[in-house]
């Protein structure tokens, strides 16, 4: 469907934001293990290239991300050398969020796919939505706690803003490609 692969790249994008760095050598063998030793389908090579369109946008957001928070940030160096290593922190903790909602946005598409969603698996869909959002405040919150720590509240509050601003808009690109549960 082509709502799905529009929200994996999405949920791609949001896994981004989330890592800290993902390595060169990682991605490529992870892409080595998923080629097919057969000629691929028409839609497999449609599938690859949009992998691989993916891949180029979110080498350049993880380029980029760094840059648009310290660009913002105004950091001295003695809080520049305290919020680099939490914002590393922080972000690995957001890979983990990032991947559970993933994981709830795939298991809704399989769903889907088969048609009308049972109460049930609704239920369940709707129970692990809700704890994804549960962690990421609760992460939020405690990283809130931290980067106040080390910055005054001002500029731990501006991170914290940033985050919201580029996680929102890529929550906006899922909220309008996942159609209503039936």
């Amino acid at each position: 469907m082509r709502w799905m692969t529009r929200s994996v790249t999405a949920l791609t994008l949001i896994s981004c934001m989330g890592c800290a760095s993902q390595s060169q050598e990682s991605r490529s063998a992870a892409g080595s293990q998923s080629q097919s030793k057969t000629r691929p389908s028409a839609t497999a090579t449609s599938q690859r290239a949009d992998a691989t369109n993916a891949q180029i946008l979110l080498d350049k957001i993880k380029a980029d991300k760094k840059l648009l928070v310290a660009n913002n940030m105004d950091l001295t160096d003695a809080e520049a050398a305290r919020f680099w290593p939490l914002y590393d922190e922080y972000q690995r903790g957001l890979d983990q969020v990032n991947q559970n909602l993933a994981s709830t946005i795939l298991e809704y598409a399989e769903a889907y796919d088969k048609g009308a969603i049972p109460d049930a698996t609704a239920s369940k869909l709707l129970d692990e939505a809700l704890l994804v959002e549960e962690a990421e405040v609760a992460l939020k919150k405690t990283y809130a706690a931290k980067f106040t720590e080390v910055l005054p509240a001002a500029k731990a509050a501006r991170y914290l803003q940033i985050e919201t601003k580029i996680r929102s808009m890529l929550r906006l690109d899922l909220a309008r490609n996942i159609p209503l549960v039936s």
